[in-house]
């Protein structure tokens, strides 16, 4: 699921409030989507009240993806009485990576005299502009920065999940004293107790690169455009002739492109795995990479959820970005190197690799300090309603 919102709401629900998450049932970013026909249905997650929406499904980001957003839209507007039937609510948060359901979100709140939040995951639609490559003069792009300059306005408060977007917002209408920023999180809990076992496939292809004597790098998370894979992977070809295997988990729709581009180095493309089994996995690597596309959207920031988890595994991180996120030289936990720099990439990896393993433990160890200090859902949760009064 998108996990942000559930953390919050579960957080919410135990102190308290009486919390409504209504959503599409079809969504790209969800592992398993809810399985149902009914145009609307609800159930109780962790005491979170989920009102499903029916939407089509579709893959990528066309027109099927369109038709979901507006097929989700037009559902709320039919059955927004529905949603807030014997729940009226005090706070609405409008919270889709989309802004135009700031428009059924305030007609809730207008209607229930509640308080209105725009939470903006994304900047849409510079987003689809600057690495999609649209045309400002698109009716969608239009109609979406309709709705992104209604949102700044209708709003009583913008949270954003990106550090440095107020004076971006504010040039779009927004007062200045709207705007808070709430980043990303972990839950710890997720890292204590009973954890699942890697599915087999994992396992057996860690084991053999340790048996090797390999240093492993790994990637976590989804293998699309933005995730700037293909400079890791030119790095792996780069570092062939050397003891260092590269471990991708996930799945996206550049993965079959990257998997032939890697051929004839040491790289290992393995399926997706719940989210539950990632403390299972990153722990048995030995150094982690995330990067972006040098793209002049990331000056306004970055809020990977997949950063958080890397520094909670207590292993050194490779960060490539060109852009305002110092997480890791902040947390002082691994190395942070610019966007598609291959020989600095391969440098990098070649550096943490001589590094003794008492001082990867340490680098490790400062990164999950900082995560657990900063980035706690619970701390969160509460920040959030503190940013909304």
């Amino acid at each position: 699921m998108e996990y942000r919102p559930y953390y919050f709401a579960r957080e919410w629900a135990a102190a308290g409030h009486n919390v409504t998450m209504v959503a599409a049932t079809f969504s790209h970013v969800r592992t398993v989507n809810p399985k149902t026909t009914a145009a609307i249905s609800e159930e109780m997650i962790d005491g979170v009240r989920y009102v499903w929406l029916k939407t089509p499904a579709y893959e990528g980001n066309g027109a099927g993806r369109v038709r979901n957003i507006f097929s989700f839209l037009l559902q709320l507007y039919k059955r927004n009485k529905q949603v807030i039937a014997n729940t009226p609510p005090d706070l609405v948060i409008a919270s889709s990576t989309y802004p135009l359901d700031i428009y059924p979100a305030h007609k809730i709140a207008r209607a229930c005299k509640a308080k209105l939040v725009y939470e903006v995951h994304d900047l849409w639609p510079l987003t689809l502009i600057e690495v999609g490559g649209m045309s400002t003069r698109h009716p969608f792009i239009r109609l979406l920065q309709k709705g992104e300059n209604d949102a700044y306005r209708l709003s009583d408060r913008v949270i954003s999940l990106l550090p440095k977007t107020c004076e971006y917002m504010v040039s779009h209408g927004m007062r200045p004293d709207k705007w808070r920023w709430v980043p990303n999180g972990i839950d710890p809990a997720e890292w204590s107790g009973q954890i699942p076992e890697l599915p087999n496939e994992h396992r057996e292809v860690i084991t053999r690169a340790k048996a090797r004597g390999s240093f492993l790098i790994g990637y976590a998370g989804g293998h699309g455009v933005s995730n700037g894979l293909d400079t890791l992977i030119e790095a792996a070809l780069r570092l062939k002739t050397c003891p260092i295997e590269f471990i991708l988990v996930g799945q996206g729709p550049e993965k079959e492109r990257l998997r032939e581009k890697s051929s004839g180095a040491k790289v290992h493309f393995l399926p997706p795995i719940p989210k539950p089994c990632i403390p299972a996995l990153l722990p048995e690597l030995d150094g982690l990479y995330t990067g972006f596309r040098d793209e002049p959207l990331y000056r306004f920031g970055v809020c990977p959820n997949k950063l958080m988890d890397y520094l909670m595994s207590e292993k050194p991180v490779i960060f490539a970005i060109n852009g305002h996120d110092d997480t890791v030289d902040e947390a002082d936990c691994g190395f942070t190197i610019p966007s598609e720099d291959v020989d600095a990439l391969a440098d990098t990896i070649v550096k943490l690799s001589d590094i003794p393993i008492e001082e990867r433990r340490q680098m490790g160890l400062r990164g999950r300090q900082h995560v657990l200090k900063r980035h706690d859902y619970a701390v969160l949760a509460r920040t959030f309603l503190e940013a909304v009064e």
